[in-house]
């Protein structure tokens, strides 16, 4: 195992990140974050922390979208339904879509699919905390990166939170 991003790394990513958001949407107004479940919403949670530090919280919009049967692969045994809560209009908003990990791209196509049941956004943008850059399937690239990993396709990218984990950090298996 190796260390990607300690505890300390990690949390001056998400505070980068978020100041980036912000940079781009001065006042979050016509914006509206959507974390992909499962992991993507321990992210987009802390981005969501850090944005409320910047601005008025009342001015976020923030949502959570489940992807599982919206995605084209395979996947075996029981499919754990996560809940999808998207209580705003995201018709003609600026959508940034949060997730841990960009590896093959099949996640965000099937939440751009998902997405199109809420209303057709002005724009869609992609936050990741990790882009593992030489894995991708599909043309999709990130507009705000944490760290960009060179891997290996037998390798892990694992992202621990300490809300499900005990323990912040990125790690390489």
């Amino acid at each position: 195992m190796k260390t990607i991003l300690n505890e300390q790394q990690l949390e001056i990513t998400i505070q980068r990140l978020a100041h980036q958001l912000l940079e781009d949407h001065l006042d979050l107004e016509n914006t509206v974050l959507i974390g992909l479940q499962p992991r993507g919403i321990y992210f987009s949670d802390r981005i969501v922390q850090q944005l409320k530090k910047q601005v008025n919280p009342s001015v976020i919009d923030y949502g959570k979208l489940d992807i599982t049967f919206y995605r084209d692969d395979v996947r075996t045994g029981l499919h754990e339904i996560n809940q999808t809560a998207i209580p705003f209009s995201i018709e003609n908003k600026n959508v940034v879509l949060v997730d841990d990990v960009l590896w093959t791209g099949r996640t965000i196509r099937a939440a751009l699919d998902a997405l199109l049941a809420f209303g057709r956004p002005a724009k869609v943008e992609l936050c990741v905390l990790i882009d593992r850059r030489f894995s991708r399937q599909l043309p999709i690239q990130a507009d705000y990166t944490g760290k960009s990993i060179d891997s290996i396709i037998t390798q892990k990218v694992k992202v621990y939170w300490k809300e499900k984990d005990g323990k912040d950090e990125v790690a390489l298996l």
